[in-house]
């Protein structure tokens, strides 16, 4: 009796060892492939925000026409190499865990409400004859629910805008979430972002007048999203001021 007993046992730990293995596994690889799947998504929205993202190429492939460098926020130096790290899977969102490697954005000048700043970023460009075409560079920043993540393209005159795309977001779907919506987006197009150096785009409540001088800085705001409006305005701001990549900016403008 006792031997059944034990057999029965031994046969119960083995199944329930099995599957143990079994979910852990499966685990393991479905979260490989969601942050496969998550770092492809980010990719493609830096491709299509440069407007060369093209559906019948692999993402992979693509990518591989960008050139990415460190950006170092403080002198505005790029660099192919930066200490140890490695610039394919760098995240500067990471590096904000760490106080030597961000430091908090002072009150007075964080109106995108982000609280820390990285050291160092990451940004990308693509090339035509042996010239920065177009470049790519994270923003971040407050709406109404909580901080959107994205990517803006600039031409190689460093002002005009190429396009606009955010990939993470808590937006109010039909509200804020209008975002995503492709009508919003292309209204970005051709915008330009300095006047006299400083930083004069911005989301305005409403459409656009286009018979307005200033109509190039201007782009409608989001229907029923006032604070998503402001939201983005206060990015676009904060990313291009002295804080985020207007020394970059500078230096490319003057290399060029």
């Amino acid at each position: 009796m006792n031997e059944t007993i034990m057999k029965t046992l031994g046969v119960t730990l083995g199944v329930c060892l099995l599957c143990s293995l079994f979910v852990s596994f499966t685990a393991v690889s479905l979260r490989d492939q969601q942050n496969t799947n998550k770092l492809n998504d980010k990719r493609i929205k830096i491709l299509e925000a440069a407007n060369i993202y093209d559906e019948s190429m692999s993402v992979e492939d693509q990518f591989k026409n960008l050139e990415i460098r460190f950006l170092d926020f403080d002198t505005g130096e790029t660099y192919r190499e930066y200490k140890d790290f490695d610039i394919d899977k760098y995240d500067q969102l990471q590096s904000l865990r760490f106080s030597d490697q961000s430091k908090p954005v002072p009150a007075d000048k964080d109106i995108a409400i982000i609280k820390n700043r990285e050291n160092i970023g990451k940004i990308y460009f693509s090339t035509k004859d042996n010239e920065i075409d177009k470049l790519i560079l994270p923003i971040r920043g407050y709406g109404l629910w909580g901080t959107l993540y994205g990517y803006i393209a600039i031409e190689n005159d460093f002002n005009t805008v190429v396009g606009i795309e955010f990939y993470e977001h808590k937006e109010t779907p039909g509200l804020g979430g209008e975002v995503d919506n492709p009508n919003w987006k292309n209204i970005w197009v051709g915008k330009e972002i300095y006047q006299s150096g400083d930083v004069k785009l911005q989301v305005i409540k409403g459409a656009v007048d286009q018979n307005m001088n200033d109509a190039k800085y201007m782009v409608d705001g989001l229907s029923g999203a006032t604070l998503t409006s402001r939201g983005v305005s206060n990015m676009i701001e904060y990313w291009f001021s002295d804080s985020g990549y207007l020394k970059l900016l500078e230096n490319f403008d003057y290399e060029s």
